[in-house]
């Protein structure tokens, strides 16, 4: 789907301030919510996969493997 046309529908959910932020973005771009939250995506794609995974910053991981043996 890297460069398709693939279109789904799916609910995202927001605080009401920051839908209230991109609503005014993408009016004052004269585009829709849709194509503001897919080029912010894009921007933020690389920043927001350096993060670590929650069990990585809480070792749940090793935790949970130690209680199988």
């Amino acid at each position: 789907m890297a460069g398709g046309t693939d279109k789904r529908k799916q609910s995202l959910y927001f605080p009401e301030e920051m839908l209230r932020e991109i609503q005014e973005e993408a009016n004052r771009q004269d585009r829709s919510l849709s194509w503001v939250v897919q080029q912010a995506w894009k921007i933020a794609r690389d920043r927001i996969k350096s993060f670590p995974a929650v069990n990585e910053v809480t070792g749940e991981e090793a935790f949970s493997s130690r209680r199988e043996e």
